[in-house]
């Protein structure tokens, strides 16, 4: 049997959590990431953060890829994609235990939420998964 944890993303650093989480996954482990859009990404400036992303959206072709997303859940599970051997079966199949959602869904409402106390950090200049998700141009749905 599988466990199921439950990880609310709010102030917690992008990178971090997603290794963490990517270890949870590889170790078998069903892994809900609530409030995604509420995770933050560190980085120089608001500018600079805006510049890398922007260039990972932007990259190739629209006939050919890579495809990069624009919605915040989507944002954070590909970054958590990015730590696991996601062409191999074994990280393949930790990629479908990892589930990121936009608020708390109704089937995780009543649940106990774990929060990662080793990715939080101070940090003066920062973004939101959402402010970065609506400069990209993904709908406002995350008030949702």
């Amino acid at each position: 049997m599988t466990t199921t944890t439950i990880i609310d993303a709010t102030g917690l650093v992008l990178g971090r959590m997603a290794t963490n989480v990517a270890q949870r996954a590889k170790d078998g482990e069903t892994v809900h990431i609530v409030n995604a859009e509420k995770a933050i990404i560190t980085g120089s400036s608001k500018k600079a953060i805006q510049a890398r992303y922007r260039f990972k959206r932007e990259v190739g072709t629209a006939r050919k890829g890579p495809y990069f997303p624009r919605e915040p859940h989507m944002l954070v599970k590909r970054t958590v994609r990015g730590m696991l051997p996601y062409q191999k079966s074994d990280g393949r199949a930790a990629y479908k235990r990892i589930q990121a959602h936009i608020g708390v869904p109704k089937e995780l409402a009543g649940q106990d939420t774990i929060t990662l106390e080793a990715a939080k950090r101070e940090a003066r200049s920062f973004m939101t998964v959402s402010e970065l998700s609506k400069f990209l141009g993904a709908h406002d749905k995350m008030e949702a």
